[in-house]
Parts: C-alpha cells; structure tokens; sequence
C-alpha cells in the first residue's frame, strides 16, 4: 500500500460512515477539507506509522528519532494541521444535515450554523497552522491527518451501540461506554466517561450522538432538540458556554470523553484501512491501538 492508497481508503469509509446521504457523497473526491495529505509523496510505502491524536513539533521530532532508529513511513494526526486545520470550519456544514435528519427544520438548522461556522472561522484564523507541517517538510516525513472520517465512525459505532442495547436509564448509558475498550482504559486514566447533567436512575429517552461534524456545534440548538423528543446527549465534549446553555433545557449529558472518542474513532478506521496490509502502527499523543476486528 502507497500512500495514496492509505489515504484513499481512509475517506472511502469516512463517506460509508457518513450520517448524511452517500450519493451526494460519492461524487466528491474528499469532502472532508480537515483531512488531507499535508506532506509526501504519494507514491511512497506505507508500512510503519506513527499515530497520534495530536501530532505538533514535538511528536515531528519523536517521528524523526524514530525513523533514524528503524524506519517510519508516515505519522498520522487525528487532529488537522497546516491546510487541513485552516478549513476545519468546512466540514461543520455536517451538522445542519444531522439535525435535519433528527427533525430540527434545515432552515433553522441552517441559520444557527451559519454564525457558528463563521465564528470557528474567524478563530483559526489567528493560528500559525503551518508550524507543524514546516518541520515534516524539513525533516522529509509523510504526514496526514484524518479527523472527521474518524469521528464519523465514532459517532456510528455508538450510535449503534446504544440502538442495540437499548439503556433504559442514564447509569445503564455509562456501563455499556464502560465496557467499550477505549472508554474503559480512560476510566483507569481517570478519564472515563461521565455524567455531566442528569441523575443515574433517570430515563434515557431519545439519543442524540454529537461526535462528528468538526467541532461543537450551535450553542442555541438544544432547545430545538428537546421539541423533537430528544432527552439524552451523547458527546466527546461540552464546552462551558454550551454547557450554560444545555443545563437549562432540561437535557441529560454524558461525556464519553474526547480523546478517548477519538481513539475510538481512528481504531475502527485503522482496522478498514489495515485490512490484509499487516500496518505496523506506533502509538503517541494519547492513541492506544485497539483492534475491533
């Protein structure tokens, strides 16, 4: 496998995992402008990796020992960096079509995503997002990250999840997270999932799992979901400012956890792209390998 091909195999099952409609999918190259090739070329072998849920100068340095002491072929961020972290906003526009598709109308999903989207924007813009890629350019190693294909099997695998085990009460939501292998290593880091709003023996109700589409979402758009039935939030993270607003709709929150998530989400991806390619991954920045397969 090249790295074309890695990469490719990445978005494919990014867009089969994808809570939106694929034939709109299928006729876009990438639809993901937080994941990208930032560096290499795309020929070269890929065959030892170094993966990492934030890769920034330090883990650049930590790759380049490791290639002068064995050989590394590619690091893998989740997290976007250089050009990929500059579009991040891009990809929010995935929010207005899940809530479209849990009911909240597209208009007013559409409106409350707008300001938002353009509020990421303008705080990427301060960043010196080429920092990073700079020194893989420098120190001549591939580099690629893969953010929003990775939440969008995160978000797909607990949303099945939960569809199959059916919890009934906020305590049952966290055991089945618990017994996860990413989220049940976090526990032991102190890390695991947690309820944030709610009491343990209250009921469930309707789902809604917000893993993917960029970043958080509109900070306005909880009250809507309530209208449509939903009583339980699933997420990787809350802000402050979104949690001020949750708290007094009246919602139930878990946090799974946001680095756990993560790993979640590049494990499931790892195991697609991997499949009969024997990848022999290292893991820094907080991923730990764990096969689903």
């Amino acid at each position: 496998m090249n790295l074309a091909e890695f990469f490719q195999r990445a978005i494919r099952y990014g867009i089969a995992y994808d809570p939106r409609k694929k034939q709109a999918l299928k006729r876009i190259k990438n639809p993901y402008s937080d994941s990208l090739i930032l560096y290499g070329d795309l020929k070269s072998p890929v065959k030892k990796i170094l993966v990492g849920i934030d890769i920034e100068v330090e883990e650049i340095l930590l790759a380049d020992r490791i290639k002068q002491n064995g050989g590394l072929d590619l690091i893998v961020s989740h997290h976007p960096e250089g050009k990929a972290l500059a579009n991040l906003y891009r990809v929010m526009e995935l929010h207005t079509q899940i809530l479209s598709r849990v009911g909240v109308s597209e208009k007013i999903a559409r409106a409350l995503m707008e300001e938002r989207i353009r509020q990421v924007e303008r705080k990427l813009l301060s960043l010196n997002h080429l920092r990073t890629v700079d020194v893989a350019k420098l120190l001549k190693i591939p580099f690629v990250c893969l953010h929003t294909p990775a939440d969008n099997l995160a978000t797909y695998f607990i949303k099945k999840l939960m569809q199959e085990k059916k919890p009934k009460y906020l305590k049952d939501v966290l055991e089945i997270l618990e017994e996860v292998p990413e989220y049940n290593l976090a526990k032991k880091e102190s890390v695991g999932p947690r309820l944030l709003l709610g009491n343990p023996f209250s009921k469930v109700g309707k789902i809604f799992v917000e893993m993917t589409g960029g970043t958080e979402g509109s900070k306005d758009i909880f009250s809507y979901l309530y209208r449509k039935g939903i009583r339980t939030l699933i997420c990787m993270h809350l802000s402050e400012e979104h949690f001020q607003k949750v708290k007094d709709i009246n919602l139930n929150v878990i946090i799974a956890g946001h680095i756990s998530s993560d790993t979640l989400g590049l494990n499931l991806l790892l195991d697609r792209i991997d499949a009969g390619s024997n990848l022999e991954i290292i893991e820094c920045s907080g991923f730990r390998r764990i096969s689903h397969r």
